[in-house]
């Protein structure tokens, strides 16, 4: 699958819920949100023949939650959504860790090839900043008007997990294995 079509799958729903949003409002774009959700899920499969885990995981739960806020007529279950898969996402990582597994190694399915100490840091930033994301929403779905939650979802979230993810680019080139080395061998920091 080409780039662009990647980065549409990956961001269409999210860019569909925003503008259904702004002319329809919540409900209809909760069920926008799904349906497009479902969509990129399939044209994903259909290239890859296989689901990643978490736009799955994201998927099950914008349907279940989604489909709960469009059948009981309260926004709170879509609102609490992505403290819902921040904290799974959160919960599979660290607790990887409890057992001695990167779980973010299996999902970066051979993306990176890091030493195991980099990966075990890596595992634990991005599960920490899973609950930090977690917690944010809670704050502002709870405290703000939902034009404010909306442009949060859609515009800080993003915003927040690129300039996280750029942050972890020093401890992913200290760490990166380059060809030929040991993946046990100690950090070189």
């Amino acid at each position: 699958m080409n780039s662009k079509l990647r980065l549409c799958l990956d961001l269409g729903p999210l860019a569909v819920f925003f503008i259904a949003y702004r002319f329809w409002g919540l409900l209809p774009a909760t069920g926008c949100i799904i349906v497009t959700t479902l969509i990129s899920l399939a044209v994903t499969y259909y290239y890859e023949k296989r689901f990643a885990p978490m736009p799955l995981i994201s998927g099950i739960l914008i349907t279940i939650m989604g489909g709960f806020t469009l059948y009981l007529n309260d926004e709170t279950f879509i609102k609490i959504k992505p403290t819902l898969v921040n904290l799974i996402f959160a919960a599979l990582l660290l607790g990887g860790l409890l057992f001695k597994k990167s779980m973010f190694k299996l999902l970066l399915d051979g993306a990176l090839t890091l030493t195991e100490e980099g990966w075990r840091s890596l595992t634990l930033r991005w599960g920490l900043f899973f609950v930090f994301l977690a917690v944010v929403n809670e704050v502002i779905w709870r405290s703000f008007s939902t034009d404010f939650w909306v442009n949060f979802k859609v515009f800080g979230m993003l915003s927040l997990t690129i300039l996280f993810t750029a942050a972890q680019i020093p401890l992913i080139k200290r760490t990166m294995i380059e060809d030929g080395e040991n993946a046990n061998a100690p950090d070189k920091s």
